[in-house]
């Protein structure tokens, strides 16, 4: 219930960082989230901030609104944010982490689906499809970030 997906980008790890964390740029390079929102007055990245984001569920039509809070905020080096479910439980956790390597970063992004029974039920039934999707979504993204930094 985990994958990622690694691009390395010609642009230093900080650049990429902005503007992956700054989740209003979201659905610029996204092929599901067409957008996203800070709440709670927040205007920016940080440990704890919520923010809601409008998908576009495997692009048919579905589309929903989830709120997500953000795990990690470390400049550079990592971006994560849980999506939330009913009750406030985390439902999936997807994270960015940047490595600078030679001529530039290595851009990982992953996704992790919590271990709650629904989560669970859902993957036994939709898992292999829904997996494939995330991989090429996740490609996807990280490719439009390419272009957009290099």
């Amino acid at each position: 219930m985990q994958d990622s997906v690694t691009v390395r980008m010609a642009a230093p790890a900080e650049q990429i960082w902005e503007l992956v964390s700054d989740i209003t740029n979201t659905g610029k390079f996204s092929p599901e989230t067409i957008e996203a929102e800070w709440l709670g007055g927040a205007t920016g990245p940080a440990v704890g901030v919520k923010f809601r984001g409008h998908v576009n569920r495997n692009g048919w039509g579905l589309k929903y609104w989830t709120v997500c809070r953000i795990v990690a905020a470390d400049p550079g080096r990592e971006f994560a944010f849980t999506v939330l479910g009913p009750g406030g439980r985390q439902v999936n956790t997807w994270r960015y982490r940047f490595a600078p390597v030679e001529g530039g970063t290595e851009v990982t992004e992953s996704f992790e689906m919590h271990p709650m029974l629904p989560v669970r039920l859902y993957w036994l039934i939709a898992g292999r499809a829904r997996g494939r999707t995330n991989r090429n979504g996740m490609r996807e993204t990280l490719e439009r970030i390419k272009a957009a930094v290099e």
